[in-house]
């Protein structure tokens, strides 16, 4: 019998039609492509930035070198002045970056005992540093130059001894700790008997010796912070801890303070070194051209070269490159530098024995007698001879044909280089966040110039790590995500999108034995307006789902059956759905299903008679239950039970800041890795509230063509810009990452209950609902976010009318918001530290241009009529302004829909002649010669951003192509659309997806059934809800498959009855029926909890209840916020006039604007030889023709300032898109792999042999350069047939 249930039930009937699950808009091939380029270009950068700073660091030493001959004796300050730069820059960067913070964010002041010792500390460094580099080293030679700089880690590795001895753990890295400061004491005692017992009575070199090693040993006090951390950790000392936490919280003073602090020792040993050495300054202003070109060549290599590597390397770290973009390079720095300098030496002293043609023993004494010290110092022709000997000159103090000199120098040159490797060996263990913070990853802000790759090894955070553990340099707390969907008349299609994205987040982070513990979620589905109200009987009706809702049910119980039946052999089994749960509420109801990996997924019904309906209302139903009941519940009742206040505070704040809300609307279809780049940008910045993705609009039609090009633009351009220059004003509820610390905050949530009471509340409020919870945000001090690669799709609107809808809605809200914004410019730019005045000035500017939109788009036609009728501008501009003139008279005295109708006529006539102004632009600069015209700026610069923007958006480069329709289509939505939206203010209705009954339909009626019907109808419900029940106590198991059209429930319709009955009988039955019926409509199984359970035999519902507690909360928010509000006709009238004169009053405001700015410059064109700003004229060759235009100074201002604008938002996309790419490089590389779809259905019958005999391969997957994520990416094909 078990195996007969097991058996499908039609063997013929196995083909299925199974929707898209997996990921396919991702094109990963490019995206693997880029990954590997990235690295490999990143890797190649610090290594060659780090060989140029090294090397011509070491250059402009040997140059100030006493016997070298490119710069003469008395022209050497010039080199150690050089010198001097090199160690500065970066103090002076650190200064300038360090003061701005000071004044535009949050800075404390250290007490003086931590500003006393942090000064000590860093006068040591800077005292060492300018000794080692501007005394010592010029007198010694290249080789030790370039391996002396590895010794200064000697007091970095003692003081990593100290950190993991005091820590009570058994260390890994201790033992290499210990042998790197062995080495380097090493390499010092090499290096002091190479150069002391060559000559002991040389006191000179000496003294230079002395000074180089007491030099890099005080600079090794460089990163003492790195370690005093650590050990403070591990002691039982106050005032370490102390110490430690006032230099964080007073960082930025003191780096102001330890900044001017090396600058001034700097200058002061540079003045004071060549003082002493009986030098001239006078000479710096009388270098001739040749030297001064070479020395400022070498310069500003190394300068702008160690600032790139610096910056490089840390985008290294960030991509979580470290072993191959980072730690390697720096190792090989080294030694490349070494083998630059040294092999030219080489080869040049072999050519000079070949040319000896053996006459006379050659040696290396002789070879420095005779053409290093006897070269004429004339610098005719190629430099790289001279300062190949120049190198050379400083290895003839020693006598490179002796053994001993030899193994001496590369004795101690091989013990330092050991002794770099072993005490940072610990960086190749480092346990990185994929996107750590610059602060979490370096101990100190800034680099040092003179030995780049040393102190980004050493400035790298350290960590103790035990055998058991890599510490990670920053833990994170486990978050718990709540996906929050709101529906309400989403189509089949739509449903199935969300469905399937929600399962495959479960399926992408299992509840049941997970193997990665960073968040946990649930998934809530809002459905506004989910019931009807059917009569049952005169004076009776019931609540019943509506086909939205009930449809819902249906794709939840398709999508179920594909994620839990994944086995891919020949005749395919099913695994039978468990049991779910179904609660009646005070609010409607609630279906509560277990998905297949064990996370939750709450879909909530809501009876507009019982609970307020739309958007904003099911916004603050989830907030106020998700966070204000679930959360905040629990606590409360741990404080009445007499928890401690404070513990209680503390966690309270913990939980809020790691609980996160996505907010989604009915239609969003993405997939995990898109939330996964949402969460980390909230997990790494405790101030960002809010975090969006890269909206992708989905559909067909010009319509849709046009607003995918139309968000490419908004996305690239200005959502990028807002990102990086300030805040992101509006994050989209369809698909917007929220934490609920922040909507938790003063008047963020509870301003966001409001109920409308004004009509400017109507246009702000409700309208543009993710835009007002965005305000304020903003208002409260927390950042919103973008984030380019988290990728969501929604349906956009297909038909020309629901598109002006939407954008009637859209733009008075946006207005609203931003004017609100502007208005509180000094409040907010204090308040929150991404917002300046002068970004807010930057909106302000781009709100000036969107109102004058209309006057743009009437100018532009009237530029191109001028050339096309060969009529004067005032004429063309006249003619222009009479059709949107005449559409806004209208639009005042017809209806909506009459008014799209004629927007829609006028959309395509002005295509035309946007098509036509194309080709006369075009036209004009070959007639005139010139591209230096207002309307061939324009073009010319819109054309090379964008499609520069797309290149750097290779993945949607396509989009371009939809960009002429957008062109054509300029005048439709900057001009029309906007005056459509402008006189229609006052329509507050949502505009979109609402349906109405066919044309011509008449409104279903309600047929009473006969009492034997009925009797019938309430015997069968009640059968089927006795098999649901009696299905529920049957173990679960396999079952055969269901055909998919069994999935949807075939309409039953009552038997026909006869009607020929005996009066006294049909009395009879309906007296007895009638006490029936006023028992049966009472009872559950008449009630549209039955009808959802007789939807389908493949789930099986159980109908609970609330608790009391949670049906007293639904209770009494439903009486204080979401109490459906009544019918006041009189309110209504008021409201409707009040949001009339509103419009009234705005639209007067914004036309009168714009006919001024038309008046304006109706009259400059008048007046335009008197008025008129002259620009050279400039053909086709960019070459001056001597003729001159004219150009009105107020578009000449308004052209200035759009290609300021722009000018802005591209070098902001430019900045944004390589930190988006180290975002994204960084996520591939540590997001865990996932188990194949094969592989997880291990528990299956059918795969329990093949799950055993493969369990250790599944439980540690290998690592494949070849497939990321392959659960997520790879495409899965499931026939049934194979």
């Amino acid at each position: 019998m078990e195996e007969d249930r097991d058996m499908p039930k039609r063997s013929w009937d196995t083909c299925q039609e199974v929707p898209v699950i997996e990921d396919e808009q991702t094109p990963w091939k490019l995206i693997k492509l880029l990954k590997l380029i990235s690295l490999c270009v990143v890797a190649i950068l610090v290594f060659g930035l780090s060989l140029c700073s090294k090397t011509s660091f070491l250059l402009l030493i040997t140059l100030s070198n006493e016997g070298t001959k490119i710069l003469a004796a008395h022209q050497k300050p010039v080199a150690l002045l050089c010198i001097g730069c090199a160690l500065i820059t970066s103090n002076v960067l650190l200064l300038l970056k360090s003061f701005w913070k000071a004044c535009y964010k949050t800075s404390k002041m250290p007490c003086k005992a931590t500003v006393a010792l942090v000064l000590f500390f860093e006068f040591l460094v800077s005292l060492g540093a300018a000794v080692l580099t501007i005394v010592a080293m010029p007198h010694l030679d290249i080789v030790t130059n370039v391996t002396i700089l590895n010794g200064i880690g000697i007091l970095s590795a003692f003081l990593q001894v100290v950190a993991q001895c005091t820590a009570k753990e058994r260390n890994r890295f201790l033992l290499p700790s210990i042998t790197a400061f062995i080495f380097s004491l090493l390499g010092y005692a090499l290096f002091l008997v190479l150069y002391i017992m060559k000559n002991p009575n040389d006191t000179k070199m000496a003294v230079w010796v002395s000074l180089a090693v007491v030099g890099s040993f005080l600079v090794s006090f460089n990163w003492w912070e790195n370690y005093i951390r650590l050990i403070s950790e591990n002691s039982s000392s106050i005032a370490l801890k102390k110490l430690c936490k006032d230099m964080t919280k007073g960082q930025n003073m003191l780096h102001i303070f330890s900044s001017l602090l090396r600058i001034g020792v700097t200058a002061g040993v540079l003045g004071a070194y060549v003082h002493l050495s009986g030098m001239d300054w006078k000479v710096v202003t009388s270098i001739p051209r040749r030297e001064t070109r070479i020395i400022g060549i070498i310069i500003g290599v190394q300068l702008i070269a160690s600032a790139l590597c610096h910056w490089f390397a840390v985008a290294a770290c960030k991509m979580h490159a470290m072993r191959r973009c980072f730690i390697l390079p720096l190792y090989l720095a080294s030694l490349a530098v070494m083998a630059l300098l040294i092999i030219p030496v080489i080869v040049y002293y072999q050519d000079y024995k070949i040319n000896l043609n053996g006459t006379e023993s050659a040696n290396f004494t002789g070879y420095c007698t005779e053409v290093v010290y006897a070269r004429n110092r004339s610098l005719d022709g190629s430099v790289f001879p001279h300062l190949v000997l120049d190198v050379t000159h400083t290895l003839c103090f020693l006598d490179m044909s002796n053994i001993s000199d030899i193994g001496l120098l590369s004795g101690s040159a091989v013990a330092w280089w050991l002794s770099l490797v072993l005490a940072t060996i610990h960086l190749w263990y480092l346990n990185l966040y994929r996107i750590e913070r610059t602060q979490d990853l370096f101990i100190r802000r800034m680099y040092e110039g003179a030995f780049i790759e040393q102190s980004l090894l050493f400035n790298t955070r350290f960590h103790i790590q035990t055998k058991d553990k890599v510490k990670s340099s920053r833990e994170f707390e486990t978050v718990m995500l709540y996906l929050c969907a709101t529906m309400w008349h989403e189509t089949y299609d739509e449903m199935l999108n969300i469905i399937i994205s929600i399962f495959r987040l479960d399926r992408y982070r299992p509840n049941k034995e997970p193997k990665v513990n960073d968040f946990n979620f649930e998934a809530h589905i809002y459905f506004d307006d989910a019931f009807n109200s059917v009569e049952i009987r005169p004076g009776y009706r019931k609540p019943e789902l509506n086909k939205y809702a009930t449809e819902l049910v249906k794709v939840l119980i398709e999508v179920y059956s594909i994620f839990t039946n994944l086995d891919q052999r020949v005749f395919r089994k099913e695994q039978q759905i468990p049991d779910q749960t179904i609660i009646k509420t005070p609010y409607g109801g609630r279906l509560v299903l277990t998905m297949p990996h064990g996370n939750n997924l709450v879909v909530h019904f809501k009876n507009k008679d019982l609970i307020r309906h739309k958007k904003r209302w099911s916004q603050i139903m989830y907030l106020y239950y998700l966070l204000g009941w679930k959360l905040m519940t629990k606590y409360y009742k741990r404080w009445q039970k007499g928890d401690d206040d404070e513990t209680l505070k503390a966690e309270v704040q913990k939980e809020k800041h790691n609980t996160y809300l996505l907010a989604l609307d009915g239609d969003t279809d993405f997939q995990p890795a898109a939330v996964m780049l949402l969460i980390d940008r909230l997990k790494m910045y405790p101030r960002v509230g809010a975090a969006c993705g890269r909206i992708h609009p989905t559909g067909s039609g010009p319509a849709v063509w046009f607003q995918k090009f139309e968000y490419a633009v908004s996305h690239w351009l200005q959502k990028t810009a807002e990102h990086v220059i300030g805040c992101v004003l509006c994050s989209p509820g369809c698909f917007s990452l929220f934490r609920a610390e922040a909507l938790m905050d003063n008047n963020v949530m509870k301003r966001y209950s409001t109920k409308s009471m004004e009509a400017s509340h109507y246009i702000q409020y409700d309208q543009g609902e993710d835009r007002w919870l965005c305000t304020l945000l903003l208002k409260q001090g927390w950042r919103v976010e973008y984030n380019a690669a988290s990728d969501a799709y929604t349906n956009a609107p297909e038909d020309f009318k629901e598109l002006y809808n939407q954008r009637r809605r859209w733009g008075p809200s946006t207005m609203a918001n931003v004017v609100d914004l502007l208005g509180a410019t000094s409040v907010i730019s204090k308040k929150n530290r991404s917002i300046s005045k002068l970004f807010m000035f930057y909106q302000l500017f781009n709100m000036t241009s969107a109102i004058l939109g209309p006057t743009t788009i009437c100018l532009l036609i009237a530029g191109s009529l001028t050339f096309i009728l060969n009529i004067s501008s005032s004429t063309a501009l006249v003619l222009a302004v009479i059709p949107p003139a005449i559409y806004l008279v209208l639009c005042f005295k017809l209806k909506a829909d009459t008014q799209i109708i004629i927007a829609g006529i006028m959309s395509v006539g002005y295509a035309i002649l946007m098509l036509v102004v194309s080709i006369t632009i075009i036209g004009s600069m070959v007639k005139e010669k010139t591209i230096l015209t207002p309307s061939s700026i324009f073009v010319i610069s819109m054309a090379i951003i964008y499609i520069i923007t797309a290149i750097m958006h290779p993945q949607e480069f396509p989009l371009v192509f939809h960009g002429l329709l957008y062109i054509l289509c300029i005048p439709s939505a900057y001009l029309l659309l906007i005056i459509y939206s402008m006189v229609n203010m006052n329509n507050v209705s949502w505009g979109t997806r609402e349906t109405k009954p066919a044309g011509g339909a008449v409104p279903p009626t309600t047929t009473k059934q006969t009492t034997r019907q009925k009797a019938k109808s309430i015997f069968k419900s009640f059968l089927s809800w006795v098999k649901c029940k009696k299905s529920s106590y049957i173990a679960s198991g396999e079952q055969p498959t269901v055909s998919q059209e069994n999935l949807v429930p075939q309409p039953t319709q009552p038997d026909p009855q006869p009607q020929n009955i005996i009066v006294d009988d049909v009395r009879i039955i309906e007296e007895k029926q009638r006490s029936k019926e006023e028992s049966s409509f009472d009872n559950p199984v008449n009630s549209w909890v039955t009808d959802l359970q007789t939807l389908s035999d493949d789930m099986c519902l159980q109908e609970e209840t609330l608790s009391q507690e949670e049906e007293v909360f639904w209770k009494d928010l439903q009486e204080k916020y979401l109490k459906p509000l009544p019918d006041d006709k009189e309110r209504q009238k008021k409201i409707t006039s009040d949001l009339r004169e509103l419009r009234n009053k705005i639209n007067f405001a914004f036309f009168i604007i714009n006919v001024l700015w038309l008046v304006a410059t109706f009259t400059l064109q008048n007046f335009n030889t008197s008025l008129s700003i002259q620009i050279p004229k400039v053909n086709l060759q960019l070459q001056f023709t001597g003729e001159n235009i004219e150009i009105d100074p107020i578009g000449f201002m308004f052209i200035l300032g759009f290609a300021v604008s722009v000018v802005i938002q591209f070098l902001a996309m430019l900045y944004h898109r390589i930190y988006t790419l180290i975002h994204y490089v960084a996520f591939m590389d540590t997001e865990p792999k996932e188990q194949r779809p094969e592989s997880q259905d291990s528990n299956l019958p059918a795969n329990k042999v093949r799950s055993n005999s493969t369990s250790q391969k599944d439980s540690e997957p290998e690592e494949s350069d070849d497939e990321f994520f392959p659960s997520l990416y790879v495409r899965n094909y499931r026939g049934t047939m194979v």
